[in-house]
């Protein structure tokens, strides 16, 4: 049996250090000399030029920006999770200090547009149109339903006090495995049903597979809802200038050119009406990549009141606001034979989102990626899945940092830490044996991805030397003996980077797969650089940097980078998963190529010389072969631009380039990498010490070694917290009990154990840089090693817990300490 819902193109669609060199003889991996003719920077870990204005708080944030006239919105939010709205009285709000505008739903609803959050690949998908502020009902609790603008934040907090709204309760669905029952009520009666999405794949002869194993093992995992709690919440600052009809959106954000297009057609504004400008984000992990009804409603705000409005999340209202992510439960199974070797997988995942599909990438992107996901590393053929996407009463799901891959990796691998119990294998054994090999590339999954090269077998080599696996292997075995519970957990796993069209284009999203880079030389000899790819935190200027410095022949101090305004940067898709070096890079490669070999172009007619002849180094045009310096890029610079008299007639110089560049050769590229983590369990108490934490990864070419560690280690303490501490809690009627930092815990850094980071080096043949993502790799990973790491240690007690995150209380109720 072999049949899909989907093809496989569509099936992917949704969804210093030390450093193992593997040889490669594809023409992509050249070496750095051969991409730039004076290698400097790419490869090192170079400081990245936005670290010490920020460490000197010297940065500029929304909540920095100050403009005249600007007034400031708070929204009065539905204290439950479903009601219908009955009455306004905003008559005492309206009469407060500094009051300007009090506007419901009906207010915005005259000038912005309702959406529908669906992709068109997603095929059956369906949500509910969806507006600014809510108009007869409020569907979660945090939904947007009254604006108060004010003068001041603090005017417009206090009139909020006095804004009286009467509503009806409605019973909220709240339990996602009841969503689908013939009792419970409807959150949208127009849809017929809670389903949002529902996919099934059945791959190879799964029931035969099982019907002959030797060995088959089942559980069924659990994983909480989280947020990704930024350091800076969301805000924004929405400008309308009514004489130039023209609207400027100041953003906390990741993908201006995407709120750019949003805004226009939401508001019916031509495109090049609408500047969107994103300076410094405080931190973003997927929260900010999405459209939210405040968003646009504070575009609506400052259309009516015809001055700059301010919002700015305070943390309570983040909580229920914010896209919450990661609520699965999943059934697993494995089939294996006694020689090791793995026949099938089979999981049922459901997964509750909210009331509605989030805009516009959608709330069923994320269970398609468990789908596609599960059993990626292996090489079995035999693969069964579905899943039911359903709506329920709560705050709105979507893609949050890793997007189903720690829900995918965690399945897999504790369905494989499984296996090994059951047929008394070693777990690091189990994994070599059944893992694609290195040399089988490029492969297909069973799911249907397409893995263009990877490095299972070299990263599990490297992990089991760097941790010295046989040593603690002995000393768990020597400390049992003494009522001391350690264990050792592995989590092999792939992570998609550099996606193509296919993640959204084909899907009718307007989302740019494709970015692009202008550098010009500027009359001093220094370069300016323009990239549509911001920055958020993660390195994203470091490596740009870096890569125009040696690919056009400056010194660094010489590169002046502009981020993320859509009036100034080429079009682009923004930065998301993990395709800024892959992709971003790339263009800031390509265009920096391009303005040497014009610059070389120039010198050759000003020195009157052959340009085989000549090369750029350092500032200077010099001799190829001695290497002599014959002109410096300012001379140049200034005979371009002043002294255009000197040049002959018919020669014009150049010197801005653009260059774009989109990944084509796969639906996305995807890295691979493996974790361990070594852990003690406290039987009497249920605590969990985190002893010590490896990773090896293979991103592909590596532009900076720190930058690139020390986002494996900040990705892996993120995926700490989903696996132990990190939860959304609800009660029965839909109400989240935890909306604050005094009750929702976050990984600590006395907490956090020591984080082994090493490479293995396999540059993507699709692109001239080599370069895979790795921004995400360390949080897909992370769960699924902890939680293993964790059942090892409980594996003499007789006790297993698969539930995250992994509480003190879920382990005592698995050794029945507590009922």
């Amino acid at each position: 049996m072999n049949t899909q819902t989907l093809s496989p193109l569509q099936t992917q669609a949704q969804g210093g250090p030390e450093v193992e060199e593997r040889p490669r003889v594809d023409q992509a991996d050249r070496p750095l000399h051969e991409l730039t003719e004076d290698p400097r920077y790419i490869g090192r870990s170079v400081e990245r030029p936005s670290a010490r204005k920020l460490v000197q708080g010297q940065g500029t944030y929304i909540d920095d920006i100050e403009l005249p006239r600007m007034a400031h919105v708070v929204y009065w939010r539905s204290p439950v999770a479903h009601c219908r709205i009955t009455r306004i009285d905003a008559q005492a709000s309206r009469g407060m200090p500094g009051v300007i505008l009090v506007a419901d739903g009906h207010d915005l609803a005259k000038i912005c547009k309702p959406w529908v959050a669906v992709l068109g690949h997603l095929a059956g998908m369906k949500s509910a149109p969806q507006y600014p502020l809510a108009l007869e009902r409020a569907c979660w609790q945090g939904e947007p339903v009254v604006a108060i603008v004010a003068e001041t934040r603090e005017q417009a907090e206090d009139a909020l006090q006095l804004l009286h709204v009467e509503f009806e309760q409605l019973p909220p669905v709240v339990d996602m495995e009841t969503a689908l029952d013939a009792a419970t009520p409807l959150i949208h009666p127009e849809l017929g049903d809670n389903l949002c999405f529902t996919r099934s794949l059945d791959v190879g002869s799964v029931d035969e597979a099982f019907a002959k194993a030797d060995a088959v093992v089942e559980t069924t995992f659990e994983f909480g809802r989280h947020t990704g709690v930024t350091l800076e919440p969301r805000c924004q600052i929405a400008e309308w200038n009514a004489a130039d009809q023209k609207l400027t959106v100041y953003h906390s954000f990741q993908a201006p050119h995407m709120m750019q297009d949003l805004y226009a057609r939401q508001f019916d504004l031509p495109e090049s009406s609408v500047r969107v400008v994103c300076k410094e984000v405080g931190g973003s992990f997927g929260i900010k990549v999405h459209a939210y009804p405040d968003d646009f409603a504070t575009v609506a705000l400052a259309i009516m009141c015809r001055r700059p409005v301010k919002f700015v999340a305070d943390r309570i209202e983040s909580f229920i606001s914010d896209i919450h992510a990661r609520h699965h439960r999943v059934k697993g199974r494995l089939a294996a034979n006694k020689s090791g070797e793995i026949l099938a997988f089979e999981i049922d995942d459901l997964t509750g989102i909210g009331p509605y599909s989030m805009f516009p990438r959608t709330s069923a992107i994320e269970g398609n990626q468990v789908v596609n996901l599960v059993g990626g590393p292996y090489k079995h053929k035999n693969y069964r899945a579905h899943l039911k996407v359903v709506f329920q009463n709560k705050t709105p799901t979507c893609q949050y940092r890793g997007v189903g891959h720690p829900i995918a990796c965690a399945v897999t691998e504790g369905l494989v830490d499984l296996a090994a119990r059951a047929i008394k294998m070693d777990p690091l054994e189990l994994r070599k044996k059944n893992v694609i090999p290195d040399d089988a590339y490029p492969a297909t999954g069973a799911s249907g991805i397409k893995l263009e090269v990877l490095s299972h077998e070299a990263c599990l080599r490297k992990i089991e030397q760097m941790m010295d696996y046989p040593r603690i292997k002995a000393e768990i075995a020597e400390l049992r003996k003494q009522g001391i519970y350690r264990g050792i957990g592995f989590a092999t796993l792939i992570e998609l980077t550099n996606p193509s069209a296919a993640f959204y284009g084909v899907g009718g999203a307007r989302i740019a797969s494709q970015d692009g880079c202008t550098i010009r030389l500027d009359p001093s000899g220094a370069i300016s650089v323009s990239v549509s790819v911001g920055e958020q935190g993660q390195g994203n200027d470091g490596i740009y940097r870096q890569i125009a410095a040696d690919a056009v022949g400056v010194d660094l101090e010489k590169v002046r980078l502009v981020l993320s305004d859509t009036d100034v940067t080429p079009y682009g898709g923004g930065t998301w998963a993990s395709r800024g070096a892959g992709v971003g890079g790339e263009a800031v490669l390509l265009a920096g190529q391009a303005l040497r070999a014009n610059l070389l172009k120039v010198a050759a007619v000003i020195l009157k010389r052959d340009v085989a002849g000549l090369a750029i180094r350092r500032g200077q045009v010099v001799d190829a072969s001695s290497l002599e310096p014959v002109l410096p890029l300012a001379e140049l610079g200034r005979i371009a631009y002043f002294r255009s008299d000197t040049l002959p007639n018919d020669f014009t110089p150049e010197l801005m380039v653009t260059r774009h560049y989109a990944q084509r050769d796969y639906p996305f590229i995807f890295t691979n990498g493996v974790q361990a983590s070594y852990v003690e369990v406290d039987p009497d108490t249920g605590f969990v010490k985190l002893l010590k934490h490896w990773a090896v990864e293979d991103c592909g070419r590596v532009l900076n070694p720190k930058l690139v560690d020390e986002q494996i280690r900040g990705a892996i303490v993120q995926g700490i917290g989903g696996a132990l501490f990190e939860e959304c809690l609800y009660d029965n009627e839909g109400l989240m009990r935890n909306a604050s930092m005094a009750d929702y815990l976050v990984p600590m850094s006395g907490e956090m154990p020591d984080i082994d980071v090493a490479h293995v080096q396999t540059p993507t043949r699709s692109s001239q840089l080599g370069a895979k993502g790795a921004g995400e790799a360390g949080t897909a990973g992370a769960p699924a090693a902890v939680m293993n790491a964790i059942n090892d240690a409980l594996a003499p007690l007789n006790a297993q817990v698969w539930s995250q995150p992994i509480t003190p209380e879920k382990v005592l109720r698995a050794l029945g300490r507590v009922a």
